[in-house]
């Protein structure tokens, strides 16, 4: 799941940012309104949430948020910020965000709203099953044979797309898309990589891998595992 976060305090921004990629979020930061604004609207369809502070140099939150909803009705945003009024609230919900978070906020309760908006836009589950491999959002954790398997955050995430798009190819370009933030260099060689360390630590010995590869064009899990 991709998020941009949109915030100028760079320590505020920072602290963020690292507590999604750990729950295994891929995050690209805007650090002013300007370029908030180009990548909400140019990229939007890329995004699954957007996090919008209110007060930006260069374009508000409110000019973001009504751009947003111009191009894209349904993208979730939630407003992070310091107005804390009640007409402040009700404002920022009428021009179109899903939710409102005053700072200072906790991360658990700003990921525990990403999590519910996601559910709630998207009808996403939580737990994912697929034959003997089970994917748990809520506790972050991923079972085989009914046994916890140690994944990295990247893994996490990528086994994640791939239940999610169960009977439906991934494309190479997707992944990169979904996984990885705006900063990376698009080499999607690292692909290979971490479906080769899914795999050994999925895939039962005897049986086809959990993970089929289509060549040149992407992965999918496998209808024979």
């Amino acid at each position: 799941m991709r998020i941009l976060l949109v915030e100028d305090e760079a320590a505020i921004a920072n602290f963020i940012a690292e507590g999604l990629q750990e729950e295994g979020f891929a995050i690209d930061v805007a650090h002013n309104g300007r370029e908030g604004l180009r990548l909400a609207v140019d990229n939007q369809e890329e995004y699954d949430l957007i996090l919008l502070d209110w007060m930006l140099p260069g374009a508000s939150g409110i000019e973001i948020c009504r751009a947003i909803r111009k191009v894209n009705p349904h993208l979730p945003v939630i407003f992070l910020t310091a107005k804390d009024t009640v007409d402040d609230v009700v404002f920022g919900l009428e021009t179109g965000a899903n939710d409102y978070l005053r700072k200072p906020f906790a991360f658990e309760e700003l990921l525990a709203r990403i999590r519910v908006l996601l559910r709630s836009q998207t009808g996403e589950q939580h737990i994912f099953n697929y034959a003997n491999i089970e994917l748990d959002l809520d506790i972050h954790q991923v079972k085989k044979d009914g046994v916890p398997v140690s994944l990295t955050q990247k893994e996490f995430a990528l086994l994640e797309l791939l239940l999610r798009n169960k009977g439906k190819v991934c494309r190479r370009t997707r992944i990169i898309e979904k996984v990885w933030d705006i900063n990376f260099d698009h080499d999607t060689s690292v692909i290979d990589v971490y479906i080769n360390f899914l795999r050994k630590k999925l895939d039962s010995p005897g049986k086809p891998s959990f993970i089929q590869t289509l060549r040149g064009v992407g992965y999918r899990v496998n209808d024979d595992a």
